[in-house]
């Protein structure tokens, strides 16, 4: 397949990808005012890791458009990273933020470059056996769907085969394009559908519309539960990947969460 031929460039992975830059625009902007304990920023520090992967899914979309499959599956493996990262910072604040620890020195010295965090496999292992998390982790890895997305990233980032080095030239032909934009169409949805199940899990109150507030900004009493009304991006991706891919998690979320979705 050309990169150039309508049936490449019209591939349905763009189209998911600027729905998904439009969902983590919306994230990051909509959590901006919840701030995270544990850290001395007075805007939620995960405003900008939305807004960073959000940069990811653009950079990706433009290096696939151009034909880089293979530094498409590196920006890939850049955006398992953070959610990873979102994901574990998220509890490890939870676990060590109090009245006697007010500030979390290990997130707060990350963020001013002082320290580093662990590195993903541990971070993993952190989610992996955390009480919070630790169902779902189980239940997200009940096979081995998510290792075979890291081992194709880490193939294309470390050129462990010839043909990943061929992947980043679009002037030579290669009849596989249109599956490889398959695949990386199907391991972009598990991605989302896993950072929309940890977040479901541990920050619940990040998927809320804005409806609440809005009443409250215009000096109107807020329908009755709006708080946990879920907002309209939410529930899409719920409905057309969480239900359809693994409504497994589909369950597990609804039984544990106070929010409203259908």
């Amino acid at each position: 397949m050309d990169v150039k031929s309508a049936g490449y460039q019209g591939h349905t992975v763009f189209k998911l990808l600027d729905e998904l830059i439009t969902y983590y625009d919306w994230w990051s902007f909509s959590i901006m005012s919840f701030m995270t304990s544990g850290t001395k920023s007075v805007i939620n520090i995960d405003t900008y890791v939305y807004s960073s992967i959000q940069g990811t899914l653009q950079s990706i979309k433009l290096v696939l458009q151009d034909g880089q499959i293979n530094d498409a599956y590196a920006l890939i493996r850049k955006y398992q990273d953070a959610i990873i990262m979102n994901v574990y910072t998220t509890l490890y604040l939870s676990d060590n933020h109090s009245l006697d620890n007010f500030i979390v020195t290990k997130i707060q010295g990350w963020m001013e470059g002082s320290e580093q965090l662990p590195n993903f496999r541990a971070m993993t292992n952190y989610i992996k056996d955390h009480k919070d998390t630790k169902a779902l982790y189980n239940l997200i890895n009940k096979d081995d769907r998510y290792e075979r997305i890291r081992d194709r990233c880490n193939n294309n980032t470390h050129y462990n085969f010839y043909r990943n080095v061929m992947l980043n030239d679009s002037k030579v032909y290669n009849e596989n394009r249109g599956k490889y934009l398959d695949t990386i169409q199907h391991d972009l949805k598990h991605l989302i559908l896993m950072h929309l199940a940890y977040i479901f899990s541990i920050a619940e109150h990040y998927m809320v519309s804005s409806d609440y507030m809005d009443h409250l900004e215009c000096d109107m009493t807020p329908p009755e539960d709006s708080e946990y009304w879920v907002a309209n991006g939410v529930q899409e991706i719920f409905d057309q990947i969480v239900q359809k891919l693994r409504p497994d998690i589909a369950k597990h979320i609804l039984e544990g969460t106070s929010m409203k979705l259908n």
